[in-house]
């Protein structure tokens, strides 16, 4: 179902494309840019924005292009967005994770981990504004409120027997609130999103656990803030808040905190060169990601975008 889910919106994104009005009047960077995940908001976490370049009565579309890099690990993202009327998004990603580290697990159980491994995820998306306009109602106290939902589907490879071991399912569904408050005036966006989440890793490491890990979701808040230091140049920050549900599991099993997941984080910037263009780059902090297999090292890197719209 997932995967004609996906199949279909994908077809869709293209029609709405080949409809989309290419001269909009939707301010610079006003619409995010594309998150990991496909929606529009920072890197890291959604915003209430619309993507594209889309203002009421209008249709856009938005394509992008990610790639992270930390001590341990890569990740690939690429994805497509339609805006509707500045009222819905839709949105389809794909994630390329490069889970090399993954083959010392070898030497944990017969896991059978090939090496090179990489785990794919797909994201298909959808977001609704529900109330505020962050351009139309920046000199007042309201904020833009939408709510979204996220549907991932993991593909991890020779990782399945980990996922076995773990417990964990290849499939999960996200579902935030995010509110997203424009001071125009001050140059300067804040945004506050709260997720419903039992996703590993941002579902990489698939969503739940075995006992005694945590099965269930969890709520888990994110936050941006972003200054704009001149109409097509923003710097800002991202903190994200992570389920950590596999840590107790892992104890249990002998590994102490080598199951961890902690907070991520970044610091960006990000510049639109044209409306129909933004690049952004990214330092990030991710914390330790399966410690057990990279000494508990942190991973910090980088974390660079390109994003196409109309």
């Amino acid at each position: 179902m997932a995967r004609a889910l996906a199949l279909g919106l994908g077809i869709g994104l293209v029609a709405v494309a080949g409809a989309a009005r290419a001269d909009t009047g939707k301010l610079l960077l006003t619409g995010g840019v594309s998150t990991i995940a496909g929606s529009a908001g920072g890197g890291l976490t959604p915003w209430a924005v619309i993507g594209s370049n889309a203002t009421q009565g209008e249709v856009g579309f938005s394509g992008y292009a990610t790639r992270a890099g930390t001590q341990d690990y890569s990740l690939t993202g690429y994805g497509v967005a339609v805006g509707l009327y500045d009222r819905v998004e839709l949105s389809l990603a794909r994630q390329d994770f490069d889970a090399s580290p993954a083959l010392a697990l070898n030497g944990v159980a017969a896991f059978g981990v090939t090496p090179g491994q990489h785990i794919k995820m797909d994201v298909v998306g959808l977001k609704v504004k529900v109330a505020g306009d962050a351009v139309l109602d920046a000199d007042t106290w309201m904020p833009q409120i939408a709510v979204g939902i996220e549907h991932k589907r993991a593909s991890p490879g020779s990782i399945q027997s980990v996922y076995n071991f773990l417990g964990v399912k290849d499939s999960g569904t996200d579902l935030y609130v995010s509110a997203t408050k424009l001071f125009l005036a001050q140059s300067l966006l804040v945004n506050a999103t709260l997720r419903s989440t039992n996703a590993n890793q941002n579902g990489l490491l698939g969503f739940g656990s075995a006992a005694p890990g945590k099965n269930g979701r969890s709520l888990q808040p994110e936050f941006s803030v972003a200054y704009l230091v001149s109409k097509n140049v923003a710097v800002g920050a991202e903190y994200r808040f992570k389920p950590n549900n596999l840590q107790a599991l892992g104890a249990s099993a002998g590994l102490g905190a080598g199951l961890r997941e902690d907070d991520w984080k970044d610091l960006f910037v990000a510049w639109a060169p044209s409306k129909h263009l933004s690049l952004t780059l990214a330092y990030v902090d991710l914390g330790r990601i399966v410690p057990g297999v990279t000494q508990g090292r942190r991973q910090t890197g980088y974390y660079l975008s390109a994003q196409a719209a109309f």
